[in-house]
């Protein structure tokens, strides 16, 4: 396939998403290259283009951290994948573009059934919901996961693949619809936090033993009340710090109920972290994406040219599930 020396995509100029022309990259040894039929649109992103979350070292300086689509090249140490073949993609940049550079090993195959924009909606929500609750927070079944942004594509990731391996889930969320749309996915509870104090409702929905694991986006006053949510051995994880990097905490409570405090950033972590990632989800999660018995949850797909009306929506935090770009 002969590719044109020149392709579209967004830079971020003075926190402004620009469209422009710049030349298509080519594949280094372990690398494939993408034309992209989709790309996930996600709050790093928004970050990214307000200055608050530089490109690692090395990334492209183009945001967008997944896509789908159709690989027509590959570097020169890649056997597994060939040109032609269909793929979705964790990358660390350079996602909102007509081709974009992948490591090979961060490909999965597209889920059978599923839509490149549908497959698009995976890679950066499989991986850190994988990496956090089943690796890090080693949620077991029977457990119960409190998610915090249940509606997000985060949360409606954590709530599927949760009940999944029969864990319970309890969200909160910011609305009665988002609520409802968390309880069509197999929630068993919802609290909605501007109506309902979560640290009484956590309490009375488990008769005041708490939960096991917390996967927490938000941060801040929410970390105090986090602890009093856990049971003893309880885990939370912090993925991202909404509400603020700075907060209070009690290290008694800590000590007596020997509490597990972690988190995680995945888009710097190394290659090989990021291919264990993806073997794990291609083995235990991609035959439940074929089956449908778990399914990406889209809110709504924007043209590529309109990605700076995707980030306004994002912002408003109106969004059930994942906001995707059309190529």
């Amino acid at each position: 396939m002969r590719l044109p020396n020149t392709m579209q995509a967004f830079k971020i100029d003075n926190s402004n998403l620009k469209l422009t022309e710049c030349p298509i990259p080519a594949p280094a040894n372990h690398q494939v290259l993408i034309k992209v039929a989709a790309a996930g649109v996600n709050r790093p992103d928004i970050m990214q283009r307000k200055g608050l979350y530089p490109a690692p070292l090395g990334a492209s300086d183009i945001p967008g951290l997944e896509i789908a689509g159709t690989i027509v090249a590959t570097g020169a140490m890649v056997t597994h994948l060939k040109t032609g073949d269909t793929v979705c993609a964790l990358v660390t940049g350079g996602g909102y573009a007509e081709y974009c550079l992948a490591t090979a090993s961060h490909c999965l195959p597209i889920p059978k059934g599923l839509s490149f924009i549908q497959a698009a909606a995976l890679p950066e929500t499989f991986f850190t919901v994988w990496s956090n609750v089943f690796d890090r927070a080693q949620l077991l079944p029977h457990e119960t996961l409190l998610v915090h942004g249940g509606s997000s594509g985060i949360g409606t990731t954590a709530i599927q693949l949760a009940k999944a391996f029969d864990a319970k889930v309890i969200i909160t969320a910011g609305s009665d619809a988002k609520c409802y749309s968390c309880l069509a996915l197999g929630a068993d509870a919802v609290i909605n936090y501007k109506e309902q104090d979560f640290v009484k409702e956590i309490n009375q929905l488990t008769d005041t033993k708490g939960v096991d694991v917390i996967l927490d986006m938000i941060g801040g006053d929410y970390f105090p009340r986090n602890l009093q949510c856990m049971g003893y051995d309880g885990r939370l994880v912090q993925i991202a710090i909404q509400n603020g990097a700075k907060t209070e905490i009690n290290l008694l409570s800590l000590m007596l109920k020997r509490l597990t405090i972690t988190g995680s950033t995945l888009r710097a972590r190394d290659d090989d972290f990021k291919a264990d990632i993806a073997q794990k989800l291609d083995q235990k999660v991609w035959p439940l994406l074929a089956t449908g018995q778990i399914k990406p949850v889209i809110h709504t797909t924007f043209a590529f040219k309109d990605a700076g009306k995707a980030h306004e929506l994002m912002e408003t935090s109106q969004h059930i599930g994942k906001i995707i770009l059309e190529v």
